[in-house]
């Protein structure tokens, strides 16, 4: 050798101990007038080096393990080559040197990165696909800090993890820039951990796509190829006031809303046309996915994240995620994401000992495993932790132009003892059960959303009383812009499920979400958890004969458009499904073929238009001027009835709900105004599977003073129906 290099770090490099490559291979002027450049390459049995005016120069194996070397004339800052390697194969290989190209991250990115102060972090972490020097290839970056030697692996160097050896910067972020490689090149980072003698193949936490599972290893794609066509829909988001506008949500699971004819996934393409035209349709305003972030298990439903990142790969690229987004956008559609802070699966190759140690989640199992999933719990308090959360938050609202986060199980991070008994947990640095950095976190996480994405939503799904969970920060709140109204959700399907004979001695089940219907930002969720494990479909919820059960649904429906709050269904409630979810097929789309399942379609379609049309149900949601009880109390009809406001108070609706199959004829309630009231909606009306009891229309008001007021209506109201009704419309 030309220069003496002590045989263990040679030893080193060769058996891929070597956590320090740009001091063994690459280019290093070792006086003024010669360079020795050094590459490893195990499986080759010559190489030569080409300079720029095309001068080749064979190298000297100095190493049976793959160690070549030569020494040429010149500077190093004036050297310009590349590589011919041979192998037995006869093969000839182009390459570039990687340890000719320095380190790309600069001291600024390492000190924001190390301070958990880079939102944008997924630019710097991950694979990117990049030109440095007029040489193409891609950028690795992951943060190992408990590791000594990290590599990237893939099918570029037959997997082996000696190649590509990264070079450690900062706090532990491992970086190499890899030439003439780049999109679709599939790729692992090798770790190896001071700890325990730990090596593990990991998958890239920043990684933008991944192979479809059983396979779990990443792929570098280009993210930013993708030409928008939505920007009209997010200049208008970026204006929005959500509090005061029309959301109804669809919620739904890709990969079994809708399936082709031999019951396959259909693609984010496929899905994206059927998706918006059905909507259009029937008047919803929003979708919400469950996630799509990618997961290895079809049965965990994507709640069991390994690629926070990686849109799944089962329905297709990261640029066909996009083109479900813009098309969705371009039917003015809003698109949100179900999100999974609250903990990650144990899944080898994903986040868990991640290098060695426990990295991303917490040491101690009372803190950083999760009793009922058997998953790992984020450590909060982590800067680095924290900025892969907030990093990614952002990531889908700006990357991908997702219009909301509804955070998942909300509850399971703010309670250090959530599903945990006595000595299962351990309590703060006050003696609470508060978990501090959970709740920090999930602060800091709204009060940035809102700041860097004008517009877009986070809704909590919070199940139990905290107080101002959607109230912003600055007044103390966690900072959402909405909650998911879980008592509403629990009390109206214990209601409903009573034989109405019954209902009369639970009355206050029926009334008492408006006692609380202002102190947070409600959302109305009927959700997927309502229709799985074995609790059955709704419509399998109601009681009585086959015309009572979809009666009963059809009302609760109207009670839920007309009840204060935004609105949210689970897919298939809309067309009746009978069986309860199950992710692996479709929906029972044949059930429209019948008329009571085709009734309900309709119905929940009229909901949805009558309900944006009408800005008396959605304007004051969240504040008492949007709403006054006519009738709460009358417990022996079950009949309540109620008027929702608009923004002018000469513009409401009126509101009756009949919760007994018994009609309800000449009943009078007291109106605000004199007039002629048109019934704007009637759930037992022939076009809906109903009886076609109502008022023919309408109904004209009479100077009779009722329930306070000094006008009233004398109604019919259908059994187990709603009707809906307008001054003057």
């Amino acid at each position: 050798m030309s220069v003496e290099i002590h045989p263990d770090a040679i030893r080193s490099l060769v058996e891929g101990e070597h956590g320090a490559p740009y001091d063994l291979l690459g280019p290093h002027q070792i006086d003024d007038q010669h360079i020795s450049v050094r590459v490893f390459r195990p499986w080759a049995y010559s190489v030569v080096l080409v300079d720029e005016t095309g001068n080749r120069h064979n190298l000297q194996r100095v190493h049976e393990g793959g160690l070549f070397e030569v020494t040429i004339p010149g500077k190093r800052e004036d050297l310009k080559y590349h590589f011919e390697a041979q192998s037995s194969s006869d093969t000839v290989e182009v390459f570039h040197d990687p340890y000719s190209i320095p380190p790309q991250l600069t001291e600024y990115d390492l000190y924001l990165l190390g301070e958990g102060k880079d939102l944008l972090s997924y630019r710097k972490l991950g694979a990117h696909v990049r030109e440095i020097d007029g040489i193409k290839g891609v950028h690795f970056c992951v943060w190992a800090p408990n590791a000594y030697h990290v590599s990237v692996i893939g099918d570029f160097n037959h997997w082996d993890a000696r190649v590509h050896t990264m070079s450690v910067r900062g706090q532990g972020f491992w970086e190499l820039f890899i030439p003439d490689i780049g999109e679709g090149a599939v790729y692992r980072f090798h770790v190896r951990s001071r700890s325990l003698g730990y090596r593990a193949d990991k998958s890239d936490p920043y990684a933008f796509y991944a192979e479809k599972r059983p396979a779990n290893a990443n792929i570098v794609f280009d993210i930013d190829r993708y030409e928008w066509e939505d920007s009209a829909w997010m200049e208008a988001r970026a204006n929005a006031k959500p509090l005061a506008q029309p959301m109804s949500i669809y919620e739904l699971h890709l990969g079994s809303w809708r399936r082709d004819a031999q019951n396959e996934w259909m693609s984010y393409r496929e899905l994206a046309h059927w998706l918006a035209d059905y909507c259009v349709e029937m008047g919803y305003t929003h979708i919400e996915l469950m996630p799509v972030l990618e997961h290895p298990f079809d049965g965990s439903w994507g709640y069991q994240v390994t690629g926070y990142y990686a849109p799944t790969s089962r329905y297709g690229t990261p640029t066909d995620f996009k083109y479900f987004v813009d098309h969705l956008h371009k039917h003015n559609i809003g698109v949100l994401l179900d999100w999974v802070p609250a903990h990650f699966p144990k899944d080898g190759h994903a986040l868990g000992f991640f290098d060695g140690t426990h990295l991303y989640e917490h040491a101690d199992p009372r803190q950083g495993e999760h009793p009922d999933w058997g998953t790992f719990i984020f450590n909060f308090s982590r800067n680095e932790v924290r900025n892969f959360l907030l990093s990614n938050a952002l990531f889908w609202l700006k990357e991908y132009h997702i219009d909301g986060l509804r955070v998942d199980a909300v509850s399971s991070m703010i309670y250090l003892d959530f599903s945990r008994k006595a000595g299962e947990w351990v309590p703060n640095e006050h003696g609470g059960n508060e978990n501090l950095a959970a709740i920090s976190f999930l602060r800091e996480f709204n009060e940035v959303v809102h700041q860097e994405a004008p517009g877009a939503v986070t809704i909590a799904e919070e199940s139990t009383a905290w107080p101002m969970v959607s109230r912003p920060v600055y007044v103390g709140g966690l900072g959402f812009t909405f909650k998911w109204n879980m008592g509403w959700m629990h009390d109206m399907l214990e209601y409903v499920h009573k034989d109405p004979i019954y209902r009369r001695y639970h009355h206050g089940t029926l009334t008492f979400s408006m006692i609380y219907a202002f102190n947070e930002n409600f959302v109305l969720a009927l959700s997927h958890d309502e229709v799985v494990h074995g609790k059955g479909a709704l419509l399998d919820k109601m009681p009585g004969d086959m015309w009572q059960r979809f009666a009963n649904l059809r009302l609760l429906f109207g009670y839920q458009y007309a009840h204060p709050g935004k609105k949210l269904n689970f897919m298939g409630a809309e067309i009746g499904q009978w069986q309860e979810w199950r992710y692996a097929s479709s929906l029972d789309w044949h059930l429209l073929e019948y008329p009571l399942h085709d009734g309900m379609k309709r119905w929940v379609r009229d909901l949805n238009h009558v309900y944006k049309a009408q800005p008396a149900l959605y304007e004051h949601d969240f504040d008492s001027a949007g709403f006054r009880w006519i009738s709460a109390n009358d417990s022996d009809t079950s009949v309540i009835a109620f008027v929702r406001y608009a923004d002018d108070p000469n513009d409401f609706v009126v509101v009756a709900c009949n919760f007994t199959p018994v009609p309800r004829q000449n009943f009078r309630i007291g109106v605000p105004q004199a007039g002629y009231y048109a019934e704007l909606l009637n759930s037992d009306a022939s076009t809906y599977g109903g009886g076609n009891l109502g008022n023919s229309g309408g109904v004209q008001s009479e100077p009779i003073a009722s329930h306070g007021l000094e006008h009233s209506l004398n109604l019919t109201i259908p059994p187990l129906g709603m009707v809906m009704l307008k001054l003057n419309a």
